[in-house]
């Protein structure tokens, strides 16, 4: 059993190797935390919109909130499980289902940044909605967009952006959900007739029943994989063979969604319906979910601002004991967590939307941080929302019973957050772990690699007895800035020091995984929030003074945070976790 699992494990390094890291390695400021560094350039300064696309952006966030305000009803959604088509039309008449598209193709030609503040407003008036414009937009019109032929996108663009054609993204199977890889569905060649015939299941496909066209994932042959390669194919459900096995799921939330199980037997396929490049359909995937995690992230920053407008009016007027509520310590630290981790959500939203809209070459650790954060901050700022409100929370008089089944979804969906975790860690940790393997070459040949030795020794020194520097421009932020720049050197060594003690065992040490990227990502929110203050204590603003309060709470709630986390990669109770869930699960060995 062993040596099958060894095999394993190097047939999904390879697959990794070959998905994440094929080319030349792309620099980005969530790999430079690992190695204990602050990449300035990369984080600062603050993307700020243009005025022109600044208007362009408070255009549509009015049009868009006035149109849900008038004709979106969550609670109806809710109960109904459904979205009216006709809120779907209207959703489309104001843009919303094409909001990045260019305008040649249909669209609204909205930048990632402006197309946040829009999923902003859905996702704090009605998850569920926000989840179906999600899977349309983020991750099915732009997988079109993004991957298609000419002649692929004058066909489909124009009815997918105008809402005329929904669409759908099909990855999910029985035994494909976090392991994306373990695609079963098949696809066999047909020479005579210029196509594909595919055979398999997907289940929780958003829109999967009312979908025009879905982007289905399908294990193509390979000549250097026995079990073949995943590949990308457009399929429409006139299609013979395609079967709507369960149209709209039945679930603990966002109940407006229609989340289908579906099934193909012997479907046909052309082979012109092939998105992207044959073998290439997890790389796509992995693609459009990096833009799928940020309007997630948008969403969920939606709908914390929601619960912080309505914790802070309740503790407002709610009266016990003959006060406020408000003015009682507990509920004042609950509704300052929360908006200091709402100001991080939106910190890092909008600068990881920035960085697509710049065309950077990689932010595949920003976006998987960014969903993971937000979506467990939104999870606990809801919790305690609900909690402020008491029993009358409870009841659906009031949106919280409905906002916190809804919020569960989010650290599943797009990844599981556990999951990320170690995706995390993972790509993270490889750039110090190649780093240490050169510089263990060098020292078997120390004239020929002595100058990698002695940068590796310069670099090892400073992480030691100095911080990473970050610019200060105010003193204000001089506390802030050095408590930030000794973390980021602690989680380097930290790094570090985990390669040097496991070496390839780390790949099984998921407890250090959960830390590593649980710290890894505090951090990512914390330089967002820093590099956020910086632009906004040049502005020199007194409206400011409120946010700058509540990000300088941020960085030292996050620092806090870390230290435990630091502290627990040496001081743990690992072994008895895996003693007693071995027990409970029959698997001890005594």
């Amino acid at each position: 059993m062993a040596q099958a699992m060894d095999e394993l494990q190097q047939k999904q390094i390879r697959q990794a190797e070959e998905l994440l890291f094929s080319g030349p390695q792309k620099v980005g400021f969530c790999k430079e935390l690992f190695f204990g560094r602050f990449f300035t350039d990369a984080i600062m300064p603050y993307p700020q919109l243009s005025a022109e696309q600044k208007a362009i952006g408070d255009k549509a966030v009015i049009e868009v909130r006035e149109y849900l305000e008038e004709h979106l009803d969550a609670a109806e959604v809710d109960r109904n499980s459904d979205i009216p088509p006709e809120v779907i039309r209207g959703l489309a008449d104001v843009g919303v289902l094409g909001m990045t598209i260019a305008p040649e193709l249909g669209g609204r030609g909205l930048s990632q940044q402006n197309y946040c503040r829009v999923m902003e407003v859905i996702g704090g008036h009605c998850a569920a909605t926000g989840v179906f414009v999600n899977a349309h937009h983020s991750i099915g019109v732009r997988g079109l967009d993004l991957f298609g032929t000419e002649e692929q996108k004058a066909r489909w663009m124009k009815p997918m952006a105008s809402g005329e054609v929904l669409a759908a993204f099909a990855l999910t199977e029985p035994e494909a959900g976090s392991d994306a890889s373990n695609v079963q569905t098949r696809a066999t060649p047909d020479p005579d007739r210029g196509g594909y015939v595919i055979n398999g299941e997907k289940r929780y496909i958003t829109n999967g029943a009312i979908a025009g066209v879905l982007t289905v994932m399908a294990r193509t042959p390979d000549p250097d994989e026995p079990d073949g390669k995943v590949t990308a194919f457009l399929v429409t459900p006139d299609m013979p063979g395609f079967e709507v096995v369960e149209a709209r799921m039945d679930k603990c939330g966002i109940r407006g969604t229609a989340t289908a199980r579906l099934a193909f037997k012997d479907m046909f396929v052309p082979a012109e319906n092939m998105l992207g490049k044959e073998g290439k359909g997890l790389r796509l995937a992995l693609t459009v979910l990096d833009f799928g995690r940020v309007t997630f992230g948008a969403c969920c920053t939606g709908g914390a601002k929601v619960c912080l407008e309505k914790a802070t009016d309740y503790a407002n007027r709610r009266r016990q004991f003959g006060k406020n509520i408000g003015q009682f310590e507990l509920v004042k630290e609950k509704i300052a967590i929360a908006a200091a981790d709402t100001f991080a959500m939106e910190s890092a939203v909008y600068h990881t939307a920035a960085l697509i809209d710049s065309d950077a070459e990689d932010y595949m650790l920003e976006t998987a941080m960014l969903k993971v954060f937000a979506s467990e901050r939104l999870w606990t700022i809801v919790n305690d929302t609900l909690q402020l409100y008491g029993g009358a929370g409870y009841f659906t008089t009031e949106p919280l019973e409905r906002m916190m089944r809804d919020a569960r979804i989010n650290q599943i969906g797009e990844g599981a957050n556990d999951v990320l975790r170690s995706f995390i860690a993972m790509v993270g940790l490889r750039g110090v772990g190649m780093n240490l393997q050169e510089v263990q070459q060098a020292a078997k040949n120390p004239f020929t690699g002595a100058g990698k030795l002695w940068g590796f020794a310069a670099s090892t020194t400073s992480r030691v007895w100095s911080t990473a520097q970050l610019p200060v421009p105010h003193a204000r932020l001089q506390p802030a800035a050095k408590a930030l720049g000794r973390q980021i050197v602690q989680f380097g060594r930290a790094c570090q020091g985990l390669l040097m003690t496991h070496r390839e065992a780390i790949l099984d040490r998921q407890y250090h995984h959960g830390r590593i990227g649980d710290i890894g990502t505090e951090l990512f929110m914390a330089s967002c929030v820093y590099s956020r203050l910086v632009q906004l204590v040049s502005q020199n603003d007194p409206t400011t003074e409120r946010d700058l309060q509540t990000g300088l709470l941020y960085l030292k709630i996050a620092d806090r945070r870390n230290q435990a986390r630091l502290a627990a990669i040496n001081d743990n109770d690992d072994a008895a976790y895996t003693k007693v869930a071995d027990a409970w699960m029959g698997n001890d060995e005594h």
